[in-house]
């Protein structure tokens, strides 16, 4: 039998710290990455656990200009929509905040649930269907920490209609849109996430949440 690595104190406090830095950036300088970095990325985040080894995400990397136009015409329209759901002074809020850096990111990239895959033969979905959705967030997860290790900043654009994604990317009927995301390096770093300076909200103690 192979024994496990032993990792020391300083690694364990170094992966603390990765995890206290990793933030949803919305900021990036136009700097491409380097040359096959975000190839690398995706082959970490597919080291990811999931359900019956099903490995069923699935990355869409958007580089045409045509479709990187109609991702942020989608965006713009359910943006707005999102706006009317507010008060006047949350309004005001949110439309000062930045939720995407589809303008300056330099790479882009759509994940998705496919739920047609048969690969894990069924294991551990029967009676949790979602749990296929569950492994491709396990998979966002890994590449957000892998991309924050190495200086790149990673944004989730969330505000985005699925049905109108599924047609701008031409996915099968059997994928199911986990989320739009944006990459590149940060243009600024600070130590507390944005919607928390901005008094969005705040970051409760994990006490409240064990019951």
């Amino acid at each position: 039998m192979t024994p496990g690595p032993q990792f020391p104190d300083d690694f364990r406090a170094a992966l603390v710290n990765l995890f206290l830095w990793r933030r949803d950036v919305r900021r990036f300088e136009p700097t491409p990455l380097p040359e096959g970095a975000l190839e690398r990325l995706l082959g970490l985040a597919s080291i990811a656990p999931s359900v019956g080894l099903s490995q069923p995400w699935r990355f869409v990397v958007v580089e045409s200009p045509e479709r990187r136009e109609a991702v942020k015409a989608c965006f713009e329209r359910c943006n707005a929509e999102a706006l009317t759901l507010f008060s006047a002074e949350r309004a005001a809020l949110y439309a000062r905040l930045k939720l995407a850096g589809l303008n300056e990111a330099p790479c882009q990239f759509a994940v998705f649930a496919d739920h047609a895959t048969g690969q894990g033969h069924g294991l551990g979905r029967m009676t949790m269907p979602a749990t296929i959705e569950y492994s491709a967030v396990m998979a966002v997860h890994t590449l957000w920490l892998a991309a924050r290790a190495e200086g790149i900043g990673m944004g989730w654009v969330s505000i985005l209609d699925p049905a109108e994604m599924a047609t701008i990317l031409d996915t099968p009927p059997l994928w199911t849109l986990i989320g739009y995301f944006c990459v590149g390096y940060p243009s600024q770093e600070h130590s507390v996430p944005e919607l928390e300076r901005e008094g969005w909200e705040v970051r409760r103690p994990p006490t409240i949440m064990v019951r």
